[in-house]
């Protein structure tokens, strides 16, 4: 192992933990790539390299975010580099980049949960309470600074009301909201990936044209189920079912984008153009509603013609 294999990892996921931090509205995405430098050294250095440059990351960021004042983020120092390691055994069995996305979700969420209930427990509370608990202090220390600012009584009332609603919403979503939100750092990840392995002239997978990608069939059973089971007058089980419905539908969304990418690359779209749908699409919530509806149904309108083409 070389230094500059050490210094790399070490600065790459130092920075990402830190950009939370340091840099105002991208830094919380930056640092959404933390898993991202042990991704790429396991992949080229092998496991058991991984393990020890994952401990003297593990370190070094230790030391650094105590004197910074943020010991917190050695947790998602150790939680993001575990990520790394599983996502780059994972890219070497060259699975599909759904059951590549899956194992990856799988992997965190295992982590991510293990975590989360050692230091619920630690605190004697659950792991719904404590997160529960932290948003409800997240919005008195909100409401206390427009308070300090001198607000106006109107704008403090609304702001409360706003909160608990938000947080009521929240309590019983956030099952769905932590698996999607675990889902979108493997993707984000997985999908980064590709251009600096072929930098590094590393392997990575074939995942095939993207624009073709598309849920499996049965996925749409799921749907149906979850929306039988929220006429079942138990809170409980619409509970569930809501969370269900959630993550599947966040699962035709992205065939909803597989499509729209299909036309763009179809009509070949100048640049300027695909920016600009690309942009609409993350800013305008309801064109997410759009994709969604237009993922599910295509398992019957089939629009990009792909049982036609395998028939044939």
């Amino acid at each position: 192992m070389k230094t500059t294999d050490i210094l790399g990892c070490v600065g790459g996921v130092s920075f990402f933990l830190v950009a939370s931090t340091w840099i105002p509205i991208i830094g919380p995405f930056l640092s959404l790539l933390s898993p991202f430098p042990l991704l790429y050294y396991s992949t080229k250095l092998g496991f058991l390299q991984a393990l020890k440059l994952a401990a003297i990351s593990t370190l070094v960021v230790g030391v650094f975010v105590k004197i910074l004042g943020h010991p917190q983020l050695v947790i998602f120092a150790i939680e993001f580099s575990i990520l790394g390691i599983a996502l780059a055994e994972i890219l070497k069995r060259q699975f599909g980049i759904g059951k590549t996305i899956l194992l990856g979700t799988l992997a965190m969420l295992f982590v991510g949960f293990s975590f989360l209930y050692f230091i619920a427990l630690s605190k004697n509370m659950g792991p719904a309470e404590m997160i529960l608990g932290y948003l409800k202090d997240h919005l008195e220390t909100s409401v206390r600074i427009y308070e300090e600012r001198g607000a106006s009584q109107e704008k403090i009332s609304d702001l409360k009301l706003f909160g608990t609603a938000f947080i009521e919403t929240v309590s019983k979503i956030y099952p769905s909201l932590m698996i999607i939100g675990t889902a979108l750092i493997v993707w984000l990840n997985v999908i980064m990936a590709r251009l600096l392995f072929r930098i590094g002239n590393l392997a990575y997978p074939d995942f095939g044209p993207m624009d073709y990608w598309r849920a499996a069939d049965t996925l749409v059973w799921g749907v149906i189920a979850a929306g039988f089971a929220l006429l079942i007058p138990s809170e409980s089980i619409q509970l569930v079912a809501t969370n269900i419905l959630i993550i599947i539908m966040v699962v035709y969304l992205f065939q909803g984008l597989a499509i729209a990418l299909f036309f763009i690359n179809k009509y070949h779209a100048p640049l300027w153009m695909r920016v600009g749908i690309y942009f609409l699409i993350i800013i305008q919530q309801l064109s997410w509603v759009v994709l969604s509806i237009a993922g599910f149904f295509d398992q019957w309108i089939d629009f990009r013609k792909i049982h036609k083409r395998m028939e044939s």
